[in-house]
């Protein structure tokens, strides 16, 4: 089962995109923000850190660039709803994925099955 981190600070949104994750079959590790997520990169396997950029303490950016130095192994998605720092985080970190907000959830779970190269068992609608 594919293991997923996610940092998003709106709770509504997160709760949002964990019961979609998990009913299309993702184990989901969930918080609130970068800090929260940083240590559990350290002492937990994950398949893909799925991270907003804007958020409090520390940002999406800054906890992909953690990411790679203690989990070389872990994929990268950016939600986000800002077009500028979608851009600096285009640059700063080339191999991530990139979801604008506002997306379909079909959307995400396509990525995230795109990255793994996955088919959907449950059909999503």
């Amino acid at each position: 089962m594919t293991r997923i981190l996610l940092a998003e600070d709106e709770p509504a949104m997160r709760e949002y995109l964990v019961r979609s994750l998990e009913k299309n079959g993702y184990e989901v590790v969930a918080v609130d923000c970068g800090s929260k997520a940083a240590p559990l990169l350290e002492s937990r396997s994950f398949d893909l850190l799925l991270t907003d950029i804007v958020m409090p303490e520390m940002d999406g950016i800054e906890l992909a660039r953690h990411c790679s130095k203690v989990s070389p192994e872990t994929k990268v998605m950016f939600i986000t709803g800002f077009s500028g720092v979608a851009l600096r985080a285009g640059e700063e970190m080339p191999s991530a994925k990139i979801l604008s907000k506002p997306f379909h959830l079909r959307d995400l779970v396509l990525e995230v099955e795109r990255m793994f190269g996955q088919q959907s068992a449950s059909g999503l609608s």
